[in-house]
């Protein structure tokens, strides 16, 4: 009579990590943000061959009626033509529909500065090559005037936050 190998019974499956698995991870996770970082134009501006610039020399006005072919339409968006360019990085209050009294009140100033710093002379329109438009069909820029960010600027003055994915409130 043949006998039959004795065969162990398998492990269960273990979801354990191993040490292995956790120099793998501690690896990995920091390239994956970093190459996340370099197609987010908010966090790493763009450079390289990933830029794609412009020199805009215009005289900005607020947008409404009479306005030229240059107006801010608030203190992240303006028109330039028939384009409507949304800075990167940066959000200002809602001039169209502001939530309470102060956010109207920071609306105008910003919308105000925007169209100061603008009107300063030429700046630099940087694109990201990979990322050239929000959802809502307006292109993507970073503003820079002599290496300097202008959404940085508003940042600094309290005229804007910082947006990196979600709104906040102004009241």
């Amino acid at each position: 009579m043949k006998r039959k190998a004795f065969r162990p019974a398998p492990r269960p499956i273990s979801f354990k990590p191993t040490r292995r698995d956790l120099r793998r991870g501690m690896v990995l996770v920091p390239l994956l943000i970093l190459a996340g970082a370099l197609f987010d134009p908010a966090l790493i501006p763009p450079f390289g061959p990933l830029a794609k610039r412009e020199v805009v020399a215009a005289t900005f006005t607020p947008c409404g009626p009479g306005r030229g072919v240059a107006c801010v339409i608030d203190g992240d968006t303006f028109k330039l033509g028939d384009r409507n360019i949304r800075i990167v990085g940066i959000d200002a209050p809602e001039l169209a529909e502001p939530r309470c009294p102060q956010e109207a009140a920071l609306a105008r100033r910003s919308a105000d500065r925007l169209i100061a710093l603008l009107d300063q002379g030429p700046f630099d329109m940087v694109a990201h090559r990979l990322q050239t438009q929000d959802r809502y069909g307006r292109e993507l820029m970073v503003l820079e005037r002599g290496g300097d960010s202008i959404g940085s600027q508003l940042i600094d003055e309290g005229l804007a936050h910082r947006y990196i994915g979600s709104k906040r409130s102004w009241c």
